[in-house]
């Protein structure tokens, strides 16, 4: 009994299984139903039934989860302890606590109620599971974790570098450090909002050439999750061929 549950929770994008598909739609619909709550300010009667049915629900999920997780980690009994630390168990937790929290007076205040509410966002993390083109590109993403690593570290590197001289080359623009640290950031990235930019000859350079090098930066990440993304489904039309032969 606790296998085929852990088939039906576990089993993405499985359509040869017509319950574990159906659970994982309907998984997705809980979770976009949850988030819609959160599109406006205000609280009213439906929006707090579907908050609590959403939450009753992902209970049930993590519980699930929680029971089979020997079939998952491959750890015996011991699983069920390793399992609530497991990166998706915490957003799944992170998903249910904010719900309990909002019950209690001791979180009353609205600075605290405001956190609470922004927590709630994780849940669309969950929808991660339950989609198998997400899955594909997680397995990509691990598989390509090196590069990635590579390409993150070059992009922190220029962003410190840049900010580091456009700090010493304009010192009455940036206030402090950080402020050059996000103007490198929002340069590197081309998004220039304009609310801090260079008044030099010399700033505009540095300005200009971030910029430029930026889109190569930026481009790679995508670049590397591309071809990876790819070739995973090169080999599942592959592995589907040699099954139906």
């Amino acid at each position: 009994m606790r296998k085929r549950i852990f088939e039906i929770i576990e089993l993405v994008g499985a359509r040869d299984d017509v319950v574990s598909h159906a659970y994982d739609i309907g998984m997705i619909v809980v979770i976009a139903a949850s988030l819609v709550p959160l599109m406006f300010k205000h609280s009213t009667p439906v929006f707090t039934a579907i908050n609590y049915g959403a939450t009753s629900v992902f209970i049930v999920d993590y519980l699930l989860r929680l029971t089979t997780a020997d079939y998952k980690l491959g750890r015996g009994w011991t699983s069920i302890l390793l399992y609530p630390f497991t990166f998706m168990a915490i957003v799944d937790l992170v998903a249910i606590l904010p719900t309990f929290s909002l019950l209690g007076e001791g979180f009353r205040t609205l600075r605290v109620l405001r956190l609470l509410q922004a927590m709630r966002v994780f849940r669309a993390l969950k929808i991660f599971r339950y989609s198998k083109d997400v899955e594909i590109i997680a397995r990509v993403m691990r598989r390509q974790k090196e590069s990635l690593y590579a390409v993150c570290a070059l992009a922190i590197g220029y962003v410190l570098l840049c900010a580091l001289v456009v700090f010493n080359v304009e010192p009455d623009t940036f206030d402090d450090f950080f402020e050059a640290v996000y103007w490198a950031t929002i340069s590197l990235t081309t998004m220039g909002y304009g609310d801090i930019y260079p008044l030099s000859t010399v700033g505009r350079v540095v300005t200009m050439v971030s910029s430029i090098i930026g889109i190569a930066v930026v481009a790679l990440p995508a670049g590397i999750i591309t071809a990876g993304y790819m070739t995973e489904i090169q080999k599942r039309r592959t592995v589907d061929e040699e099954n139906e032969e």
